[in-house]
């Protein structure tokens, strides 16, 4: 008998139309009784107590998939990157919950969001010129630490140079991730610095960066406070150029781009995000298949943080399946946050043969603030990637050298859309 076939569904439907969501994601987990709601307070010494403080809390944040910890509240303090969305109703959730089972039946276990790319395969060599490093370093604090590798190219002769972050999706490395992204090749010829955080398995089981958890949506907490230290960790031992600091990511990575560019707008300068999801598209696990299969919530593209918009490029295949296109659309709203920008629509193909529809939206000065490439017939995966790392499309346009463009371009007394 396998996990699933152990977990109570009367009693994990039974909460799911209460609303008691986290509940009856617990019990989906195995991590709570399926005992009734009104369990006496005289059960076993303790147990009871911290269930109903446990079940107090809207946003709990789960155990990594598979593991035997139980649900935990999200950090406290700090403002969400946006509005939290509504809880999901009677007919939502269990269409969610439903989503969330037959994945776990397929597996036995519960797998995570194993969805967002597929297994790497062996860990790629990646390539170091002469006079360049890829080096791994740590970073730590209050919440955790991480690895990260670093990549300095060989023209780097201590001038200060623009640096990228970039987060990978589940179950890569951040070898996986270089090798497909060829983003330290561009960084040899066009001398910059990459870093890549890594996710561990202990945070999730499939190195997921947790962007449905409500505690890693939040600025000086969880895992945005990871990335943006360590982004600050090499600002501190590198002469990094003010104001040419840029994040991007794929899939779960891009949603964790997203959500640092919605929280962190004054150290990143632009973000990248390659089908992704906006900061705040979930809350929970139940919301983040919702998420994926049809989109965030209305409020998903809305934002809440002051200021004008966020330079954000996007990409996003049409016929992607694991992440809904329409995400695209609500990352490159919540960016916009109201701004009264000028559009222009072109259409092109690249050398692979891929179509896209671009849009480019910038201000009254023509500086492109916003950039969004629909791929046609693309799936879930990095547009004009290299076959050496795991999920990528090398037919299509080249997102590194696109994304590398938008961002180190300039505002300039004759800029204009194109």
């Amino acid at each position: 008998m396998n996990a699933f076939q152990k977990i109570d569904m009367v009693e994990a439907t039974r909460l799911t139309r209460e609303g008691r969501l986290e509940e009856a994601m617990a019990v989906l987990r195995g991590v709570l009784p399926s005992a009734p709601a009104s369990a006496s307070p005289s059960d076993t010494k303790g147990g009871a107590a911290q269930t109903k403080r446990e079940a107090s809390i809207l946003d709990m944040v789960p155990p990594p998939p598979g593991s035997p910890g139980s649900w935990t509240a999200p950090p406290t303090g700090g403002e969400p990157c946006v509005d939290r969305p509504e809880r999901l109703g009677p007919t939502q959730v269990p269409e969610a919950l439903r989503d969330l089972m037959k994945r776990m039946a397929q597996s036995g276990t519960s797998a995570g969001l194993n969805g967002l790319v597929r297994p790497a395969a062996d860990r790629p060599k990646v390539p170091v010129p002469d006079g360049a490093r890829f080096e791994e370093r740590t970073f730590a604090n209050e919440a955790g630490s991480r690895a990260y590798k670093l990549y300095v190219p060989s023209g780097y002769t201590g001038q200060a140079l623009p640096l990228v972050v970039m987060l990978h999706g589940c179950t890569q490395s951040p070898d996986d991730f270089a090798a497909g992204t060829r983003m330290n090749d561009l960084a040899e010829e066009q001398t910059f610095f990459v870093a890549y955080p890594a996710q561990t398995q202990a945070a999730n089981m499939s190195k997921c960066w947790n962007w449905f958890s409500a505690g890693d949506q939040q600025r000086d907490r969880g895992e945005p406070s990871l990335i943006a230290g360590i982004t600050r960790e090499i600002m501190r031992d590198f002469p990094v150029e003010p104001g040419r600091v840029y994040v991007a990511g794929l899939s779960a990575g891009g949603a964790a781009a997203a959500i640092l560019g919605a929280t962190y707008p004054d150290l990143y300068a632009a973000v990248g995000v390659h089908s992704g999801l906006a900061c705040g598209a979930a809350s929970d696990m139940p919301s983040a298949f919702a998420a994926m299969k049809q989109g965030g919530p209305p409020n998903a593209g809305a934002s809440r943080r002051p200021g004008g918009p966020v330079r954000t490029i996007v990409f996003h295949g049409d016929r992607d399946t694991t992440v809904n296109p329409v995400n695209g659309d609500q990352v490159v709203a919540q960016a916009k946050a109201a701004a009264d920008l000028r559009t222009i629509v072109s259409r092109g193909a690249a050398p692979g043969g891929i179509g896209y529809t671009r849009t480019i939206q910038a201000d009254e000065t023509g500086w492109p603030m916003l950039e969004q490439w629909v791929l046609h017939g693309a799936g879930h995966a990095w547009s004009g990637g290299s076959a050496a790392g795991s999920y990528t499309e090398p037919r299509g346009p080249d997102a590194s050298r696109e994304m590398m463009r938008f961002f180190l371009e300039q505002p300039t007394a004759d800029t204009a859309l194109g």
